[in-house]
Formats: structure tokens, C-alpha cells, sequence
């Protein structure tokens, strides 16, 4: 009977003890986020080209 004690509660402690967590991170969140960052650059730049070519210039300008 002492042994099917200590077998119960093992089970017991081992489905109601909180589980270490996996620390490796949600890489497809990552690579979701990596392409959409990238996505947004893009088309920021190619809406906003001219202005950030001048904006450049005129501070490149300003160095000289």
C-alpha cells in the first residue's frame, strides 16, 4: 500500500507541478516580424525616396 502511495502522489505532483518553460523563443513570431519590418522599410522608402534623398543631401551639405 506504502508503494502505491508514493506512486499516486508522484503522478499527482508531476501533472499539477508547473513545467519549466522551453526559453528557445517563438521563432516563427520572429521571422514574422523580421519580414514585416522589412516590409514597412520598403515601402517607406519607396514612398519617401525623394524627401529622404534631400534630407540627406542637404545634411551632407551642411558637414562640408
Amino acid at each position: 500500500m506504502e508503494h502505491l502511495t508514493m506512486v499516486l502522489t508522484r503522478i499527482y505532483l508531476g501533472l499539477t507541478t508547473p513545467r519549466a518553460r522551453d526559453e528557445r523563443g517563438d521563432v516563427p513570431g520572429w521571422v514574422m516580424i523580421t519580414v514585416m519590418t522589412a516590409g514597412l522599410v520598403v515601402a517607406i522608402t519607396a514612398v519617401a525616396r525623394p524627401q529622404l534623398q534631400s534630407m540627406l543631401s542637404s545634411a551632407l551639405e551642411q558637414v562640408k
